[in-house]
């Protein structure tokens, strides 16, 4: 019996929609809307289903959100009032998880009046992601957390290979975890490794921890 794929509907096709709704069709059912009826045609044999549509009209996108959609992402480019209104109609109709993309921090803070589960600044969030790599190249991805906690992709410096998790101590000199470990030519991640795991050349360390701690290992060698 094969795995129900998760329903996904993406409203506003702006390049950050638009990119999200092709990316997401890859494992995904994705319904695309738009007011455009252009857009919608160019992207209809890329996602599930692409319908265009007056998002204003609540009836109109109540007859065409399923009952079992997992999630939704409103990306309405400029239209505060839009994202707003479809934000509002879809948790009206009870979808579970609401994500919206963001054009100031007043607008964020509608956006979770109205029923948005998780608000998204796109460019913010990319601008961060770009300047820790070059702050740190060696910080190959991260995730933030709340609290200045980031869940990261490390590279440690060179002078730190060759020696093991409990010989590195890094909870008590630097106050971060290692939650796994991915080593080059293997597959998957070696999942909470113990303090006799070895770190080797090229290994890439998935850590928990404040940026700051991050960085100060990183700087470490």
């Amino acid at each position: 019996m094969s795995k129900r794929k998760k329903q996904v509907c993406v409203i506003g096709l702006g390049h950050f929609g638009w990119e999200l709704a092709v990316a997401l069709a890859d494992t995904c059912e994705v319904l695309a809307i738009d007011r455009s009826p252009d857009l919608v045609s160019e992207i209809s044999e890329r996602v599930h289903r692409a319908l265009a549509l007056d998002i204003h009209d609540e009836a109109a996108l109540s007859s065409v959100i399923p009952e079992d959609i997992d999630e939704a992402v409103v990306s309405m480019g400029e239209s505060l009032e839009s994202s707003i209104l479809s934000t509002l109609y879809l948790k009206r109709l009870g979808v579970p998880v609401i994500r919206v993309k963001a054009l100031t921090d007043d607008h964020a803070i509608v956006l979770r009046q109205v029923g948005a589960t998780e608000v998204i600044f796109p460019e913010r969030d990319t601008a961060r992601r770009v300047a820790a790599q070059i702050i740190n190249p060696n910080m190959l991805d991260f995730v933030p957390l709340g609290g200045d906690y980031q869940v990261m992709e490390v590279v440690l410096p060179d002078a730190l290979y060759g020696k093991t998790l409990g010989q590195l101590n890094l909870r008590a000199r630097y106050d971060v975890l290692v939650i796994a470990v991915r080593r080059p030519g293997t597959e998957g991640l070696d999942f909470l490794p113990g303090p006799d795991f070895t770190i080797e050349k090229a290994d890439i360390l998935i850590m928990i921890g404040k940026g700051r701690d991050l960085i100060k290992l990183q700087e470490s060698g």
